[in-house]
């Protein structure tokens, strides 16, 4: 086997993109500034997409959507611990407080004709709202959102974003 190394995938230091459609927020329809981040595997391949929107101005984010396919290693949590994007939040709004999920409730939410069901988490930190579902290709979907609350007619929002938004390099 040792031989073989030269045969391994090179790591692109660049991933090319979810092979994911991506559910967030247009950014043409919103307001303020946007980033995108891709989470990449070793190897290059794409684990995830979370996108900031940034809905104070300049004050920085106000709501991370992110999109996590299944076997994500961010999608693995002890107990307790915030998602990723909460932290990705709070990393962004140089929030460095412990936060931790202190509990959680699964409501039904209709988008368009389908039903969701939609896990809000309560977090220690109530100035943060998260809520996650699972999209029907298994792909987790977690908004996160600073100082204001989640409500239902935010899903309504939510469609597929092009591949080639997410393009890099």
């Amino acid at each position: 086997m040792g031989g073989m190394s030269f045969l391994r995938r090179r790591s692109s230091a660049t991933p090319a993109g979810p092979d994911f459609d991506v559910l967030a927020m247009d950014p043409g329809d919103w307001p303020g500034n946007l980033g995108a981040g891709l989470l990449p595997a070793p190897d290059g391949s794409c684990q995830g997409v979370f996108l900031r929107y940034d809905l104070f101005g300049g004050r920085g984010p106000a709501m991370v959507i992110g999109n996590l396919p299944e076997g994500s290693p961010a999608r693995e949590l002890d107990e307790g611990q915030v998602p990723f994007e909460v932290s990705q939040l709070l990393l962004a709004l140089e929030n460095d407080e412990p936060v931790e999920v202190v509990g959680s409730e699964d409501i039904p939410v209709m988008q368009g004709d389908n039903l969701l069901i939609v896990r809000r988490l309560k977090l220690s930190e109530s100035r943060v709202s998260c809520v996650q579902f699972d999209r029907s290709d298994n792909v987790l979907v977690t908004i996160a959102s600073w100082d204001r609350p989640i409500t239902d007619d935010l899903y309504a929002l939510l469609k597929p974003l092009p591949a080639e938004l997410f393009q890099q390099g």
